[in-house]
């Protein structure tokens, strides 16, 4: 029973780094530009088809499956290189002064006509990339046989967290973006371009979604409807945890991974409904979340 729970808790563990990967994009974009961006699983989902078309590329071309690996890095630089600015520059840019529900109306948008460039770049079939995979190799824990690859995912998402925190708290360019969080009007005042900060924070929440998309494709079968998925669980995990707060989108995706796994092993009919009773639960208590706080805001 010991080893079976340690199991589920790895298992939890892995899915919630996946989670975080592609939640703590949507909670900075949120965070810095206030706009809560439907479109998010659909950059996570060209991240998984980007990467397992450059993975199986870059093996084939380059003689190695160990290519596939910094293949799908670049999926995500080019993912969040790419549609981050055009999505900013010409889409977003346009909606920031404009009620909250047309800002949900047009993201939503983005995200239909998304889905259907998806299908007609990649079609309907589905795509997977195992080598990333196979390679590492497994290691037994508990007796049973567990993919290195899987344990790689905590280690990427701890990093991400870590890295995202010296950024935010320890750079200028940290600095300068919470103060365009903080007050807008008063950093431009000061010098500061917001439509700058407001670019490079919406890329980097781009190519985080992408990331977490291009790392899943080796654990998962990629076809049409895996974002619309992603975006309704990075919901649930950023509800979770507070929207706009990055370490509150790091124990949502934690609780709600370890929710999930757990009801896999010992309630397996209600693993599909664990992630909404998770955030059921949390928000009967606390209505902004775990980290989230009650804002003062100017009409």
């Amino acid at each position: 029973m010991s080893s079976l729970l340690a199991l589920a808790l790895l298992d939890g563990l892995v899915y919630g780094s996946l989670l975080f990967l592609v939640a703590v994009g949507l909670t900075l974009v949120f965070g810095v530009l206030r706009i809560l961006n439907i479109a998010h699983g659909s950059f996570y989902a060209l991240g998984a088809y980007l990467g397992v078309v450059l993975g199986l590329a870059a093996a084939q071309a380059l003689g190695s499956p160990w290519f596939s690996y910094p293949a799908l890095l670049l999926a995500a630089i080019l993912v969040g290189g790419f549609f981050g600015p055009v999505v900013e520059r010409f889409i977003l840019r346009w909606a920031y002064d404009r009620p909250e529900a047309l800002q949900l109306l047009i993201t939503f948008s983005l995200f239909l006509i998304l889905e259907d460039v998806q299908k007609l770049l990649f079609g309907v079939q589905p795509y997977f990339l195992d080598m990333p995979f196979r390679l590492l190799g497994t290691v037994e824990l508990g007796g049973v046989p567990y993919a290195w690859y899987q344990l790689l995912l905590i280690l990427v998402a701890t990093l991400v967290l870590l890295s995202l925190r010296v950024l935010l708290r320890g750079t200028p360019l940290g600095k300068i973006l919470m103060a365009v969080v903080a007050d807008r009007e008063m950093a431009q005042a000061l010098g500061v371009d917001a439509r700058r900060i407001y670019l490079i924070a919406f890329s980097l929440g781009t190519g985080l979604a992408a990331l977490g998309g291009a790392l899943a494709s080796p654990t998962v079968t990629i076809a049409p409807g895996l974002g619309a998925e992603a975006i309704v669980l990075s919901f649930a995990v950023v509800a979770v945890g507070g929207l706009g707060q990055i370490e509150g989108a790091a124990i949502g995706a934690l609780l709600i991974g370890l929710g999930r796994s757990l009801a896999v092993y010992l309630l397996p009919e209600l693993d599909v409904v664990v992630p909404y009773l998770v955030m059921v639960l949390v928000l009967l208590f606390r209505p902004v979340g775990i980290f989230g706080s009650v804002e003062v805001r100017r009409i």
